[in-house]
């Protein structure tokens, strides 16, 4: 690879007219080559991260703490973009170069949107290279504040009695909440109403006004309503109870284990990115998940910090196929596609 590649800036002159750099400039970032060889996971200008997510919302909230930070790591400074829409921002994704300078964090609906969109602009995953898991964050199972339920067996056989009379809240086809709430109705054995918000925010809001039955969202979201007692919480998706919310029990503690997912965000870049680009960024990555700042935003967001084998390229390409896996059979099953 030339430095003078399109993207690339050349390393300035030492005296005699060597080109090289030292290899501590090359550490931070500043040069396009190193000693005696390419530096190809170095950056010579900003990255822009996609996030795939309205402005505001978790995903754009995680990737801001991710970029503040990721940077740092990389060696060059982070922009994000917020671009809502499930398909936008992969989109955009998918047709940026592949050189490592355009990124894009997006949560679980990425896997989902390979079987909610019977014709996207984009393979998943085979148009994107993942690079990490970044997060995960449990759901939680809430119901208006005089919902007639003692506990979740008793809100799955409310809802199973009353079928399409319960009225169950999204923020969206591809959203996480969409996807808890097939899980609920699968728990349940019914098929309730439907009911598409833009945002988990305004479906809170009709949730504690009395107009919306059943809410499946991650905690992220739902913690402050649930600690004030505005909603009645039954269940956490999550494998083990949340520290922020001790006294809530798994939804497997409370009679139905097949509400088990989480609400996990990935940090991707595009297909034919080069490999050693790639293992940088993810090193990066790793690096940056474990500032303790980073760290405790996450957990005032009950939010909890992947572990190394979860933020690696490896884990993260296996995971995501599964995920697809996963989601086909019980999307298909409900009927439940965006087009």
């Amino acid at each position: 690879m030339g430095a003078a590649e399109e993207g690339v800036e050349p390393s300035p002159a030492t005296e005699g007219g060597n080109h090289e750099a030292s290899p501590d400039s090359c550490r931070r970032g500043r040069y396009a080559r190193c000693p005696q060889r390419p530096c190809p996971g170095l950056p010579a200008r900003p990255i822009t991260i996609i996030a795939a997510g309205a402005a505001g919302g978790p995903t754009d909230t995680i990737t801001r703490i991710i970029a503040d930070s990721l940077g740092k790591h990389i060696g060059q400074s982070v922009v994000v973009e917020s671009i809502g829409g499930s398909v936008v921002g992969p989109q955009r994704l998918a047709q940026s170069r592949p050189d490592g300078y355009t990124l894009m964090i997006n949560n679980i609906g990425m896997a989902a949107s390979a079987t909610l969109y019977r014709r996207l602009p984009y393979q998943v995953p085979g148009s994107f290279a993942p690079l990490g898991i970044v997060s995960d964050a449990a759901m939680t199972v809430i119901t208006r504040p005089d919902f007639p339920a003692a506990n979740l067996r008793e809100v799955m056989a409310e809802m199973n009695r009353k079928g399409d009379v319960i009225n169950l809240a999204t923020a969206g086809i591809s959203s996480a909440a969409n996807l808890c709430g097939l899980l609920v109705q699968q728990a349940a054995g019914a098929k309730a109403t439907s009911v598409v918000f833009r945002g988990t925010a305004p479906a809170i809001a009709e949730l504690m006004a009395g107009r919306i039955d059943v809410l499946c969202d991650q905690a992220t979201n739902t913690v402050p309503y649930i600690r004030d007692n505005r909603v009645k919480v039954y269940g956490v998706s999550s494998p083990a109870r949340l520290a922020g919310l001790p006294n809530v029990p798994t939804t497997t503690e409370a009679g139905s284990p097949g509400i088990a997912m989480s609400t996990w965000h990935g940090l991707y870049a595009p297909a034919g990115t080069p490999e050693p680009i790639q293992e940088h960024i993810s090193a990066a990555l790793r690096m940056a998940l474990k500032e303790e700042r980073l760290r405790q935003r996450f957990a005032d967001l009950l939010t909890d910090v992947p572990s190394d084998e979860r933020a690696s390229i490896a884990f993260h390409r296996r995971f995501v196929a599964e995920e697809v896996t996963r989601w086909r059979p019980i999307i298909e099953a409900a009927g439940a596609y965006a087009d």
